[in-house]
C-alpha cells in the first residue's frame, strides 16, 4: 500500500531487494552444482543466478558482465566464495567497492564474515581492502626496482612496442572491417584483450 508524504502525494513503493547469485568454475569439466545449491539456499532464484566456466585469470566473463548489469540499488550480490568473483585480491576489492558505490550489497557464503550488508562485514571488508592496497604497493615497488636495475644494466624496461605491420595487427584490422564479426569474436580468435585490440586499430 502506497503511503502519502507531507504534500499529500503518494510515495512510490520501494523496489523489493533481490539476491542475485554468481557462480564460476575454472574448467569446463567442473560442475557448478555445489555453488548453485548454496546460492539457492541463500534466496537466489534460478533465473537470477549467472554463471561462467572460465579461469579466474581471464578478463572476459560474460556471465559476470551480465550479472553486474542486472544488479540494481538495494540488491545483494551473493557468491559461494570470494575467489569466485575476481581475478585477484585487488580486483575483488575493486568490484565490491564499485557495488557499494551503486548501493548494492555483497555477501560471500563460505567467507561468512564478508557481508557488506552488516556493520561487522563492512569492517572485515575494509581490512581486505587495506591488504589489497598493500599488495598493489608492493607490486609497484618491485616493478620500479626491476626497471631501475634493468636501466643500470643498459636495458630498457616496459612493454615491447607493437609493429604496425605485424600479421596479428593486420589480421585484427581486416576482421574489424568485416562488420559481421564482433569485437569479442576477434579477440577470442587472436587471443588478445579488448584493450590490445583497440591499440591495434590505433596503429
Amino acid at each position: 500500500m502506497a503511503h502519502k508524504n507531507r504534500t499529500g502525494r503518494k510515495k512510490a513503493p520501494r523496489p523489493k531487494s533481490r539476491s542475485i547469485g554468481y557462480a564460476r568454475v575454472s574448467k569446463g569439466d567442473q560442475e557448478l552444482d555445489l555453488q548453485l545449491d548454496a546460492l539457492k539456499k541463500q534466496g537466489c532464484r534460478q533465473d537470477r543466478i549467472f554463471m561462467d566456466k572460465v579461469t579466474g585469470a581471464r578478463a572476459d566473463r560474460p556471465g559476470l558482465d551480465a550479472c553486474l548489469a542486472t544488479l540494481q540499488p538495494g540488491d545483494t550480490l551473493v557468491v559461494w566464495r570470494l575467489d569466485r568473483l575476481g581475478r585477484s585480491m585487488s580486483h575483488q576489492v575493486t568490484l565490491v567497492e564499485q557495488l557499494r558505490q551503486r548501493g548494492i550489497g555483497f555477501r560471500s557464503i563460505c567467507d561468512g564474515v564478508i557481508d557488506t550488508t552488516t556493520a561487522s562485514g563492512v569492517l572485515i571488508f575494509n581490512i581486505f581492502a587495506t591488504l589489497a592496497q598493500f599488495e598493489r604497493r608492493l607490486i609497484q615497488e618491485r616493478t620500479r626496482a626491476g626497471l631501475t636495475a634493468a636501466r643500470a644494466r643498459g636495458r630498457l624496461g616496459g612493454r615491447k612496442p607493437i609493429e604496425p605491420k605485424s600479421p596479428r595487427v593486420q589480421m585484427a584490422k581486416t576482421m574489424h572491417r568485416d562488420r559481421s564479426v564482433t569485437i569479442n569474436d576477434i579477440c577470442k580468435t587472436l587471443g588478445i584483450s579488448r584493450s590490445t585490440f583497440f591499440r591495434y586499430l590505433a596503429l
